[in-house]
This record gives structure tokens, C-alpha cells and sequence, in this order.
């Protein structure tokens, strides 16, 4: 497509410049008349000043081209002379991200770093939707096989493809710049969460590189589940980056699970020439071929072996190293992305080595723990990769502790506050978003500030996150200045009636409300609603919302009969597109018993608290502030 851009623009200039040459000709020819001459000049004249327009256009044009492949050279996966490669060309995996399987003996190290590919259930699935274009997500368990499968599909099916590879979220705004230009694509995007937020991948982006027609470019992203399920809400009172859902709401999602099927364990019998397959099949327990392959269990027990007092020169423990990993463990479930700072991983492990024993483990110098923590294990990974300054953890070892973990298994506050006052914007969002969900309301704060203090159009929607977490901390008037500051930028950046201004109006009635002007909000509610309803639809999520508070706002009016009424609406809605007890109906449902109790219906009102208590017990844990809120109604109406 650059090439037929190139040369229709040359094209052009050419007829321009030669346009400009008319005099001359016109003189060798023979050609007197007044009239005829005059307006050939004329003609000329015009040419030369156009033609200096298009020539710097053509100028600009490809100077730009030019500078987004240079960034795009410096910033993905490349040949060794510095251009990009094709599908084709791509024989090791590992260098896409898939995990290097184990080796049995510390000789085989030289061979193959993966083993042979077992066709999985979904394949059929996946290399249809590649074959289609567009975005594809495939999404499952850490060591579920997920790059090996997108891989192995993108080779069979695209293989005369370009393939776009980002090292990072900074260099995939040019390489989406050149993705748009090329006819025949493959954007590679390895743990989509890395590469969304600020400065990552947009709706806007998807529109670009899918809009027109004329070509065949595919987005091919994997996505832990654990990640999906954080990213694929609105930005609604969880504080859900709004930016990122989009973007995950886009994907065709294609899932892959982490236990093989019968037919895939079948399929696998067929290859157990591969001893690594044979081992697995034999030795792999209860867990996941790809799982046991990627020496998860043995990494996971090595972490935790780790802990043991360094008491014994024969037997040493690594409880410094084992802290270290812990540590980002938990940053990474405090919403972190995969890359950490070193510097983060260390301040933040001297909490688990302390709380652990500090001095009693023994633990072993610095520099040491590194080493352990970092050296691969049987040809594999490690329980920590360095690269630079940063920092990555197994996500296996974080999948893990995530099942395990229930909702009141919270990281600890001084660990999420070293993110939230010190990461980049980006993670100090995500962090901020985490902590808003557990009700951690002051750290919420906290991240959303430090994110809001960075350029750029994503610092309002951080003021606005912040503003909302003010709200639920009491901090009233705090809330009304930031929502109205936030409003009116807005409007005057995007307009009075846009979706995202329209949001952040009804937040800003919500405080109104809580400050006790009931009919004040009730009015913005009810602008709100009608302008969202015509925009984005009766049953989109954000009109769901500012329908629900609306209905709040009733109800504090006296009017609880027409509350209830729209509380069912919005409940019937929310049940049969969310789950039953997603945080968002549950909430609509707690709105509903306060109706039905306004209206003297106790027992009816009493019923619905009581399950709205044990649900949000059970997801958000009982320690959260929408439980106890629950809760305390629940002893109101009783």
C-alpha cells in the first residue's frame, strides 16, 4: 500500500511539473496569439505554486513513513539487516514469547527448545477467525499453550504475512502507524495487557488498521484469564480503565484451557516420540501438558522450597530470593504489568523477608538471591527474568497464587502504596483501578493523582477515577470540584454530549445526591440518561448506570414505586448479560431492596439484603465496603 501511495503521489508531482513547463513549450511551438499564451501562463503559474504544495507534501508524507518504520526497526522483532520479517521466517517461537519446554538432561539443552506441537481443540477456531481477519484474542491459563497455539495458527494460516512484533507498549504506536499502510499483516501482541493504557493500543487504533477494506490484517493477542477478567468491565464504579475494556470488548475471543481434552491427550499419545511429550504424559500428574512442560510445578515448588532457614551448608535455603519473588508476585496482583522496576522488587521484598523472620531465615546476600532467583531452570525460564532494570515474574507462579487466593487475600497495603506513589502513570493507574475494586479507597486516590499528573487526554479520566474514590471515602466537596473541573474540560475538548463527558456528569450527580441536593441530581441524572440512551442505547453498560443512580435519586425523592420499576428493568438487563453475581448486579440489586424497604415491604426487602450479603461475601469478601454496606441495611431492615 506504501508503494501505490508513493507512486500516485509521483505521479502527481510529475504532471504538475510538467504543467509548469508550458511557456517553453508553448514558445516551440510557434504559438503567438495573445489570448492563448496569456492563459498558458497563466495555467504555469498556478502549476508551480501547486507543485511546491504537493511537493512538500510528498516530502512530509514519506518523511513520516520513513520515521515510524525507523522506530518500528528499533522497537519489534527484526531481521538481522534491520527489516521486518514475515510469518514464514519466524522458526523459534520462544522468540514470540512461548516457553521453552524442559529439557530431561542438562546435554539436551541443544535441542529443540520446544517439543513437538499437539494439535489443540481450538485450532479449528483460532485458524478460522485468522483466516477472517480482524482481531483475534486467545485467552487462557498461564502455560495453557497460548503463544504456542497462536503461533503454530499464524504459520499455518499467514504465513506470507508481515509480522509486526512490538518489544514494548512505547514502540506499538508506530508500529500500528506502519500496520495501517501495509495490505497484508500480523500484529503480534504477546500478554495484551502489556501493550494497553496510555500510549498502548486503542479503539481507534482497531478502526484504523479494520476500517476500509482491501486488505488482510489480523491482531493476534493473548491474554491470561485472570488479566481478561480485570480488563473486560466498563469504566464504571470498579474503575476499569475505560480505554482498555474497549479494546478487549473488540476481540473475537477464542479460549483455550489449561487441562487437555480426552481427544487432545489422544492426540499427544500420537507424539510421545518426543520424550519431553512422553515424560509428560507419564509424570505430568493432575496438571497441564504445556504446564508440566513449561516446568511449572517445579518452579512453583522451588519458590517454595526457597523459603526454608539458610541454616545448613548443605541443605541452603534461598528465603531472600523467595522474597524477592514474592514480591513481584505481589506486585503484579496489585495490578502492576508484567515489566517491573528492579528497584520496586527489592524495597518491596524486605516486607516478606521481615514478616517471614527477617534475620532468623539466614538470608543470603543480594546479589546472590538475585542470581538464584534468576537462573534458568532445565532450559526453561526462570522464577524471575531480568532484562535491563526491569523486571518480570513466571506468570505461572502468579496464576497459581491468584487461584488460590480469596477475595480478602489482599496484597499488603505498604506494597501496594510503594506502587501507587512510585510507578510510571501507566501502572500507578492499574494499581489504582485494583485497589478502588477491593474498596481500598485512600490508595485508590493515591494512584489515580500520581496517574492524573502525567500529560496527555487519560490524566482527566485519572481525575475522574480519583474524584469517585473521594466520594466513597466522604470527602464530598473534594468530589464535586474535581467532577466539575473534569466536566467541563470535557465539554470543551470532546464536546457536551459526549459519552465521556456524559459519564462524568452523572459521577458528579451522584455527589450532588450525597450531599443532600436530591432534586438537583434527580435533574442531572434524568439530562444524562436521555443523552446517553440516544448515544450509545438503552442497554449499553453506561446507560445502565446513570439509570440505576437515577432510580437511586427517585427513591430519596419519595417516588420509591417508579425506583423500583426502573431498578427491575436495570436488573433484568444486567442478569441476563452478566453473570448473577457480578459486583454490577449485585449493586442493582441492594438499590432494589432499599426501594421495596422505602415502601414498608420488609420481609421482601430483607430476603434480597440477605442474599446481596452472602453473594458480595463470597466474590468481594467480607471485609469490603459494599459487604458491610450490605450488611448494615440488612441490620436496618431486620
Amino acid at each position: 500500500m506504501r508503494e501505490r501511495r508513493h507512486g500516485r503521489l509521483m505521479v502527481i508531482v510529475v504532471c504538475l511539473g510538467a504543467l509548469t513547463a508550458t511557456p517553453t513549450v508553448v514558445l516551440a511551438l510557434g504559438i503567438t496569439r495573445p489570448w492563448t499564451v496569456a492563459a498558458l501562463s497563466a495555467v504555469a503559474a498556478g502549476a508551480v505554486a501547486v507543485l511546491g504544495l504537493w511537493q512538500e507534501r510528498y516530502r512530509q508524507t514519506f518523511k513520516a513513513a520513513d520515521d515510524d518504520r525507523a522506530r518500528v526497526l528499533n522497537g519489534a522483532l527484526v531481521r538481522a539487516d534491520g527489516s521486518l520479517l514475515r510469518v514464514r521466517e519466524v522458526a523459534d517461537p520462544v522468540l514470540l514469547g512461548v516457553h521453552p519446554a524442559l529439557a530431561l538432561q542438562p546435554e539436551e539443552g541443544a535441542i529443540d527448545r520446544v517439543p513437538a506441537y499437539v494439535p489443540r481443540d481450538a485450532d479449528g477456531e483460532l485458524r478460522e477467525s485468522l483466516a477472517r481477519g480482524g482481531f483475534v484474542l486467545l485467552v487462557g491459563d498461564s502455560t495453557a499453550g497460548k503463544s504456542r497455539s497462536a503461533w503454530e495458527a499464524m504459520r499455518a494460516t499467514l504465513g506470507d504475512h508481515l509480522l509486526l512484533a512490538p518489544k514494548d507498549r512505547e514502540a506499538l504506536p508506530a508500529i500500528v502507524a506502519v500496520a495501517a499502510r501495509e495490505r497484508r499483516c500480523v500484529l503480534w501482541l504477546n500478554d495484551l495487557e502489556g501493550y494497553l493504557g496510555t500510549g498502548g493500543l486503542r479503539r481507534e487504533d482497531l478502526g484504523r488498521l479494520f476500517g476500509e477494506g482491501g486488505h488482510h490484517r489480523v491482531v493476534l493477542a493473548t491474554l491470561r484469564t485472570a488479566e481478561e477478567a480485570l480488563l473486560a468491565g466498563e469504566d464504571d464504579d470498579r474503575g476499569v480503565p475505560k480505554q482498555a475494556a474497549e479494546v478487549v470488548r473488540q476481540a473475537h475471543r477464542v479460549y483455550l484451557p489449561r487441562l487437555f481434552s480426552a481427544a487432545e491427550t489422544d492426540r499427544a499419545r500420537l507424539r510421545a516420540w518426543d520424550r519431553r511429550i512422553e515424560s509428560a504424559l507419564t509424570l505430568g500428574g493432575g496438571y497441564g501438558l504445556a504446564e508440566y512442560l513449561a516446568a511449572g510445578p517445579e518452579l512453583l515448588r522451588l519458590w517454595q522450597d526457597g523459603w526454608s532457614p539458610n541454616t545448613s551448608a548443605h541443605a541452603p535455603g534461598h528465603p531472600r530470593a523467595a522474597a524477592l519473588v514474592t514480591a513481584a508476585v505481589d506486585i503484579r496482583r496489585a495490578g502492576h504489568s508484567a515489566s517491573m522496576p528492579r528497584a520496586l522488587v527489592e524495597a518491596a521484598h524486605t516486607y516478606y523477608l521481615e514478616r517471614s523472620g527477617g534475620d532468623r531465615l539466614r538470608p543470603e546476600p543480594p546479589d546472590e538471591a538475585w542470581e538464584w532467583a534468576t537462573r534458568p531452570r532445565r532450559a526453561t525460564t526462570a522464577l524471575l527474568q531480568q532484562s535491563g532494570d526491569r523486571v518480570g515474574v513466571f506468570d505461572y507462579l502468579l496464576d497459581v497464587t491468584q487461584r488460590a487466593a480469596g477475595p480478602a487475600d489482599l496484597v499488603p497495603e505498604p506494597v501496594v502504596r510503594l506502587i501507587v506513589t512510585g510507578a510510571d502513570p501507566v501502572d500507578a493507574e492499574r494499581a489504582a483501578a485494583t485497589a478502588y475494586a477491593q474498596g481500598r479507597y485512600e490508595l485508590a486516590v493515591v494512584g489515580w493523582r500520581r496517574a492524573a499528573a502525567a500529560p496527555g487526554p487519560e490524566a482527566l479520566n485519572s481525575r475522574n477515577n480519583a474524584a469517585r474514590a473521594l466520594r466513597r471515602l466522604g470527602r464530598l466537596p473534594e468530589a464535586l470540584a474535581e467532577h466539575r473541573a473534569v466536566a467541563s474540560a470535557r465539554a470543551d475538548t470532546l464536546g457536551p454530549t459526549h459519552p465521556d463527558t456524559l459519564i462524568v456528569r452523572d459521577n458528579l450527580a451522584n455527589v450532588l445526591r450525597d450531599l443532600g441536593r436530591v432534586e438537583e441530581a434527580e435533574a442531572e441524572h434524568r439530562a444524562v440518561l436521555g443523552l446517553l440512551t440516544e448515544v450509545r442505547g438503552p442497554d449499553d453498560a453506561f446507560t445502565l448506570f446513570s439509570r440505576d443512580n437515577h432510580a437511586v435519586a427517585l427513591r430519596e425523592m419519595g417516588r420509591a414505586v417508579e425506583a423500583e420499576s426502573e431498578h427491575r428493568a436495570v436488573l433484568d438487563i444486567r442478569e441476563r448479560v452478566l453473570e448473577a453475581d457480578h459486583p454490577d448486579t449485585l449493586r442493582t440489586r441492594h438499590h432494589l431492596a432499599l426501594a421495596l424497604r422505602s415502601q414498608g415491604r420488609s420481609a421482601e426487602a430483607g430476603a434480597l439484603l440477605a442474599s446481596v450479603v452472602a453473594a458480595r461475601t463470597r466474590v468481594l469478601g467480607p471485609g469490603h465496603p459494599d459487604t458491610a454496606d450490605a450488611a448494615a441495611d440488612l441490620a436496618a431492615t431486620s
